[in-house]
């Protein structure tokens, strides 16, 4: 079954380093023939929420929200990056998510959550957990984070321990069952 994981990444700081694991997974998704598109809040730009997507006639939406409607309505689940901003995630991880409904609906989620500390951004995953819930994709049970981020990965998105290369095999494993088994239920139809 072709398969098509969705990786969003929360910053648009100047020197941010979660892109560092946003490059690993589109790697690893790659490497096992998964198509996946990035994407990026510094390079789609959105303005703060005004206006979801699903609230413009589609012939006056902002260009930038349809080519991301479009890559989450053919996604069949999301990767989503977080770092760990005040024990919640970053401003411009939220408003990519507030900006779209019905695209999340029925798809399944997995969460990478890094910090430049120990904590390894697990708190804003945990936050983020909820939010993924309300939107309608849920998250996997599994969570997969990184502390000290720009001690563990280069910018290319290389693992500079082998651990984590090993973790991320079990991690999309599981997102990808998921992936896998929710797909065949939509093909049969979804609740509403």
């Amino acid at each position: 079954m072709k398969l098509n994981i969705a990786t969003i990444y929360g910053s648009v700081r100047s020197d941010r380093q979660g892109i560092r694991a946003a490059n690993f997974f589109i790697k690893k998704l790659t490497d096992r023939k998964i198509e996946t598109k990035l994407i990026d809040p510094l390079k789609m730009e959105l303005p703060l929420l005004d206006k979801m997507y699903k609230e413009y006639k589609s012939e006056n939406a902002p260009p930038k929200m349809k080519a991301i409607s479009n890559i989450l309505t053919h996604a069949d689940a999301f990767l989503i990056i977080t770092g760990e901003y005040n024990h919640s995630i970053p401003p411009a991880l939220k408003n990519i998510l507030d900006h779209f409904q019905k695209e999340f609906f029925f798809k399944p989620s997995a969460i990478v959550s890094y910090s430049a500390g120990d904590y390894a951004g697990v708190r804003a995953a945990v936050h983020l957990r909820a939010i993924l819930g309300e939107l309608g994709t849920p998250s996997i049970s599994s969570m997969f984070p990184i502390a000290q981020i720009q001690n563990n990965f280069d910018i290319e998105g290389n693992a500079l321990d082998s651990f984590y290369d090993d973790r991320s095999k079990r991690f999309l494993d599981e997102l990808i069952w998921y992936t896998e088994a929710l797909k065949s239920a939509r093909i049969k139809g979804v609740p509403y």
